[in-house]
């Protein structure tokens, strides 16, 4: 009896180790609270809803992505523009073709200053970046500056 009786111990504890474990990755998986997931479900089909409102009037699907940076007529071609509190750059290479770069220096972490002569110039040791693609153009900055993500609608362009 001892022996069928430890066998019904092992099974039993081994079911609720099992379940434990279970219930511990399902509760885990969906959040700190089990309805957590059913808004997520509801937000998600709330985004599903903005997506349709979105996809009739695509430009207001846009902004949501960050805030407005500028007006595309802020940027020069051939030029950008320094956005020192969001730490990027926006950079017009050729008319229309607009592109964002991180404005922290690869060298040694400064604020680049400013755009100008067709580079993106930091203050500190002299480096400078192509408008183009963000590439060294001169200076000790080991490695271009990492793209950032922009989004351009119409006139207005955000970040993200």
């Amino acid at each position: 009896m001892s022996g069928t009786g430890r066998a019904s111990r092992r099974a039993v504890i081994a079911a609720g180790a099992g379940a434990l474990a279970a219930g511990c990755s399902k509760y885990g998986d969906e959040g700190a609270r089990p309805e957590s997931s059913e808004p997520a479900s509801a937000s998600a089909s709330s985004g599903s809803d903005a997506s349709d409102n979105t996809s009739s009037a695509p430009a207001s699907e846009k902004p949501p992505a960050g805030p407005e940076l500028a007006r595309t007529s802020d940027i020069p071609v051939g030029g950008g523009k320094v956005f020192k509190d969001e730490k990027v750059v926006v950079t017009q290479p050729e008319r229309g073709d607009f592109r964002a770069f991180s404005a922290v220096c690869t060298h040694q972490g400064c604020t680049v200053s400013e755009v100008a002569g067709g580079t993106i110039n930091c203050p500190c040791h002299g480096s400078k970046y192509r408008v183009a693609d963000a590439s060294v153009a001169g200076g000790p900055a080991p490695r271009p500056l990492p793209p950032q993500k922009i989004t351009v609608t119409g006139n207005s362009i955000t970040l993200g």
